[in-house]
């Protein structure tokens, strides 16, 4: 799989908003505000809306804040959309493979255009993924966060990994 195929990593990205969105939406649907359903011993469904950013900073800040997250969320999607436009077209011109970092932008993309539907829609963002253990709660968090969290991951583990990500996709290219 080269990596210059713009259609494969946009495609992943609106994967990732479908399965978002269409997941928040059941949840919403369903359940009531606050609403916990058990699944594991460790995990529950329960529907809480995030007016802030990550674990609800600035969740209290007044109303000023979803415009904030909004124009943020808007401005890095379009920044990562130029970006995985530009190393998709960086690979199908010198054959170096940057599979991992175009897989690592797409789910960011993915993730933050859907929690970005999400504050322009309602206001807030849907969250319905509740870990914990004992008395000890991980923040709530949905598939768009999930989605994020992997690719950040994966933009790290390409860092480490160097220029090992870097080499040539196919013999034609390394001559």
């Amino acid at each position: 799989m080269t990596g210059g195929k713009l259609w494969l990593w946009f495609g992943l990205a609106v994967i990732v908003i479908a399965l978002d969105q269409l997941s928040k939406q059941a949840i919403a649907l369903n359940f009531e505000y606050g609403e916990r359903l058990n699944l594991l011993p460790v995990f529950d469904l329960t529907l809480v809306y995030n007016y802030g950013a990550a674990w609800s900073f600035l969740s209290d800040a007044g109303g000023w804040q979803r415009w904030f997250f909004t124009a943020i969320s808007f401005f890095v999607s379009i920044v990562i959309m130029v970006w995985i436009w530009r190393l998709a077209k960086d690979v199908a011109s010198t054959g170096v493979s940057q599979t991992l970092l175009l897989l690592a932008l797409s789910l960011i993309l993915g993730g933050a255009i859907g929690n970005l539907i999400d504050r322009v829609l309602y206001g807030y963002v849907i969250d319905f993924l509740l870990v914990y253990y004992q008395d000890s709660f991980f923040p709530v968090f949905n598939i768009a966060d999930s989605a994020i969290s992997l690719g950040a991951g994966l933009m790290i583990l390409d860092v480490f990994k160097g220029g090992l990500s870097e080499q040539p996709t196919d013999k034609k290219a390394s001559s």
